[in-house]
């Protein structure tokens, strides 16, 4: 799935102004870096979906934006083996995280029972799927993207670099490595399940109800 089919998904849920991003006032911190955005980035305790697109809209914006001065990381940098493994794993990172934000939109919209008495709103309900399929289909475009990035990190040559600061990060990629952590597993069984609802969306008519 290429940038032009991410816009698509994102432009499908903006339209229904969930989520709008107002002009900072002039004595705002002004963000330029990766580092930057990605602190704008946060957990709710309630994760409604304005707070996940406004989530998705801070990841995406790091994933674009440059690396602060190594002076700045999120961990002490000291040489450039160092410097590269570390982008490695921020962007790894960063992928995963999306991958999170599109499956908490995904399971918003998701239909996990066809009920017999939906069938009034049957047309409702199989756009509601197909809005959960987008978000599925995204996450799973950000688990490849996150794969070749943990792929890079953990080459041979960085084996001995540990980032202390960022250890959880080095956690993900030996996960990713060692299988314990795979979104495409978890992704593909909503899809699953989700074109299984559908059929039964589809079956309905009529008589249904």
């Amino acid at each position: 799935m290429g940038s032009g089919k991410l816009k698509t998904v994102l432009g499908i849920l903006l339209a229904g102004s969930i989520f709008s991003i107002s002009a900072p006032p002039l004595d705002a911190y002004y963000v330029t870096y990766k580092e930057q955005y990605f602190r704008l980035y946060h957990l709710h305790y309630i994760q409604y979906p304005d707070d996940t697109m406004e989530n998705i809209y801070w990841l995406e914006k790091a994933m674009k934006a440059d690396f602060a001065n190594p002076l700045y990381a999120m961990t002490h940098i000291e040489n450039e083996a160092q410097w590269e493994k570390y982008r490695y794993l921020f962007n790894m990172h960063i992928n995963l995280k999306l991958i999170e934000q599109y499956l908490f939109l995904g399971n918003k919209w998701n239909k996990r029972t066809a009920y017999f008495y939906n069938a009034p709103w049957k047309a409702q309900n199989l756009l509601s799927l197909e809005t959960a399929e987008q978000c599925y289909r995204t996450a799973l475009y950000y688990w490849n993207e996150a794969q070749t990035w943990a792929e890079k990190a953990q080459e041979r040559r960085f084996r001995f670099i540990n980032l202390q600061k960022v250890q959880f990060w080095e956690d993900e990629a030996g996960r990713m490595e060692t299988k314990d952590l795979d979104y495409e597993k978890t992704i593909n069984r909503e899809l699953a399940l989700l074109q299984n609802v559908r059929e039964k969306f589809l079956a309905m008519d009529e008589n249904t109800y």
